[in-house]
């Protein structure tokens, strides 16, 4: 695995909800729901869909704050992460959602020194926030808030980890991929090589059928891909 960079999604992945979809449930203005409408049929990106929902939320930082240390991850999770380090491979948390929650609810989760590639909250007045986007890309191909194609390096074999939308751009250009939920029929529907996961207590044992040499890695027919489903 010291060849291996893995890129995991946070909301929906580490995660059992969706941290910003839940924000935005209990803080923001109705209207919020006709901008992801607008999102989920392609009309706009994220990064635009996002800053116009983030300035519909009132919540004051000790509410968020609040919200956050409710947040449950994948109790597997932790362990994963140790078992990576352990395997010397290079792992990224890389969400198009808040660097703030991501990293006060890993924290919590005695997760604390895994680099995270996301969006930033940054508050206006008492109880009013905007979203910044240090990772965003004029050239994303997806209008992404953060374009996770910008944090696969040069020189390893790239592993996704992830579950929805803002995967699947970072999955095509993948040299695996572990998925569940839309990303896993998205992986199927577009011939992507992958594995379906429900818990990260299976991927040690998917993590240990990826080859370890960047360099001479094969290409992944449907029947080696069988393999990986079937752990």
């Amino acid at each position: 695995m010291m060849q291996w960079h893995i890129v995991c999604d946070f909301d929906g992945t580490i995660t059992r909800t969706d941290v910003i979809d839940n924000i935005l449930q209990r803080f923001a203005d109705p209207s919020w729901e006709a901008i992801e409408d607008q999102w989920l049929q392609g009309e706009i990106g994220s990064r635009e869909c996002l800053s116009r929902q983030l300035s519909l939320v009132k919540a004051s930082p000790a509410e968020l704050l609040a919200y956050f240390d409710t947040v449950e991850i994948d109790p597997d999770f932790p362990d994963f992460v140790d078992h990576v380090i352990g395997l010397g491979a290079t792992l990224e948390v890389v969400s198009d959602g808040i660097e703030q929650g991501i990293a006060r609810i890993l924290a919590r989760n005695y997760v604390s020194l895994l680099p995270i590639l996301a969006n930033r909250l940054r508050q206006v007045d008492q109880n009013s926030w905007r979203i910044d986007f240090p990772y965003s890309s004029d050239a994303c191909r997806a209008a992404a808030g953060n374009c996770k194609c910008k944090s696969t390096p040069s020189g390893k074999r790239v592993l996704v980890i992830g579950d929805g939308r803002s995967d699947m751009c970072v999955a095509s250009s993948a040299d695996f991929v572990f998925a569940k939920d839309s990303l896993a029929e998205h992986c199927e529907r577009n011939g992507i090589p992958y594995a379906r996961f429900d818990s990260f207590a299976e991927l040690p044992a998917l993590l240990a059928k990826l080859p370890s040499n960047a360099a001479n890695a094969p290409h992944y027919s449907r029947e080696q891909q069988e393999l990986f489903n079937h752990v």
